[in-house]
């Protein structure tokens, strides 16, 4: 599906989106114990990995982030067909929708059990993945790097490759890296600002859709 704005505004966009990535896995794995809210492929992983006895991972935390970011992709899938003829209300929608799931987080989170507040912020990432995905945008995926990082490699002129434009996939793994440092660094004063900042972040992307011209 075709993106509403220029494609550098595209990029751009995903970046930051790619950003918050880091910085909410960094919440969802040092504090809610070990899981991740955006990362599925780690997710399950861990599930078969929580057999080990005195590996210190939940099978319940594993799959209940599975649960909700299967909720959440739902949700994006639904509403991409809904608004789908109408991309930058279908682009504004989910992505605002997406910053306020991770915003009444941020307010509750202190007082929700850990289990409890993986379930939104699951939601809110499956949100972005089945939108992302949609668009289709090449080399950005805002969540998962494997393919990024096989790119760059097996696309090389190492590896007989035109090693043309590695540019996109070089900037989201520093842009996922920068986010998850960042994350790591804020939890240590606060998680509430994590969450806040992340917040901002989705909304400023959805202002972004909403206001960018083509």
């Amino acid at each position: 599906m075709d993106a509403p704005v220029k494609d550098r505004t595209l990029v751009a966009l995903l970046l930051v989106l790619t950003g918050v990535t880091g910085l909410i896995d960094a919440v969802s794995y040092l504090r809610l114990g070990h899981v991740f809210v955006a990362n599925m492929t780690g997710n399950v992983v861990f599930l078969g990995l929580s057999l080990y006895p005195g590996g210190g991972l939940s099978p319940a935390a594993s799959a209940v982030a599975i649960g909700a970011f299967l909720a959440g992709a739902l949700l994006g899938g639904r509403l991409a067909t809904m608004f789908g003829g109408r991309p930058r209300r279908w682009l504004a929608l989910a992505f605002t929708t997406q910053a306020v799931i991770i915003a009444v987080t941020a307010i509750f989170f202190a007082a929700l059990p850990a289990l409890v507040a993986t379930v939104p912020l699951a939601v809110a990432f499956g949100l972005q993945n089945a939108t992302v995905r949609r668009l289709a945008a090449r080399d950005l995926t805002t969540t998962v790097l494997t393919q990024t990082l096989t790119g760059l490699a097996a696309d090389s002129v190492l590896a007989g490759g035109s090693g043309q434009n590695p540019y996109r996939r070089l900037w989201s793994v520093v842009a996922m890296l920068a986010g998850a440092a960042t994350g790591a660094l804020l939890l240590q004063v606060t998680v509430t600002g994590v969450l806040v900042l992340a917040a901002a972040l989705v909304a400023l992307t959805a202002a972004g859709f909403a206001f960018t011209r083509p």
